[in-house]
């Protein structure tokens, strides 16, 4: 099995850049099951349920989950039901809307998706989390052999976080990825027990702006002190970034970055 995962899709412009180029990329690397990181999909917070419908026309399989997943009251039917593709982060604490995990079956297997919550600085930096280790380790033991396919990504600011992670489930997960940057790395590789990993894999949508964001309503932040209010990017040139892995026997064959950027 061939599986693209996507970085953030931030906004109506990555949504539109997923829309208008995703099926060439399927066919151009002969992908099978693609992931898509959709926490930032609507105006750049949550995921409505609309734009979900969005996405998975599209052609993206299932939907990962960050710290803004839960934004949109709308979504929290598609996050509880097991047969929605669509997760939030499984180390929130118990009650929290939707399930830990989900199993979503394709032709060629069942595949794990399960997101973990790691740091976050800023606002969301006290929320309450259950520690993310021990999470996915109750989530493995639960599953058991009924998946050979496992995606895990951490949704997270610490690049050493991410990097634990990673080397926490080789051998135990098909790929570990990291997102919330919006910038990739470049340290896509397979570990020694065979999980792919990268520690960011970037964002799909305006590339001349800050992490999405327009400069115009950033740099004020940064130069004078000021508070000012993100406005999301629009025009081009666009950015698609994600990581595209090879899955055999439950562990990674081959893995390739995915950097490509339109004009429009």
């Amino acid at each position: 099995m061939k599986i693209l995962y996507l970085g953030d899709i931030m906004g109506e412009p990555g949504l539109r850049l997923v829309e208008q180029k995703l099926s060439s990329v399927i066919r151009e690397h002969g992908v099978d099951f693609v992931v898509a990181q959709a926490e930032n999909t609507t105006e750049g917070r949550g995921i409505s349920a609309k734009d979900f419908r969005r996405l998975r026309a599209a052609g993206v399989d299932a939907c990962s989950g960050g710290n803004w997943t839960l934004w949109r009251d709308e979504i929290n039917p598609a996050l509880q039901d097991p047969a929605q593709p669509i997760v939030r982060p499984a180390n929130y604490v118990a009650g929290t809307p939707g399930t830990d995990y989900k199993i979503i079956e394709t032709s060629k297997g069942k595949v794990l998706l399960v997101s973990l919550m790691g740091q976050i600085v800023g606002r969301d930096a006290d929320k309450p989390m259950d520690n993310a280790l021990k999470k996915i380790d109750d989530i493995l033991t639960e599953v058991g052999d009924e998946v050979q396919v496992r995606i895990v990504n951490l949704h997270g600011d610490f690049s050493s976080e991410k990097v634990i992670i990673g080397h926490y489930l080789d051998g135990r997960a098909s790929m570990v990825v990291g997102d919330h940057w919006h910038t990739p790395t470049a340290d896509a590789r397979i570990l020694p027990k065979g999980t792919a990993h990268q520690t960011d894999v970037g964002m799909c949508g305006v590339l001349d702006a800050s992490l999405g964001i327009t400069l115009e309503s950033v740099i004020p932040r940064w130069r004078d002190g000021v508070q000012t209010r993100n406005v999301l990017a629009e025009d081009g040139p666009y950015q698609l970034n994600g990581l595209i892995v090879a899955v055999e026997s439950g562990l990674a064959t081959q893995v390739t970055p995915l950097q490509k950027i339109y004009d429009n």
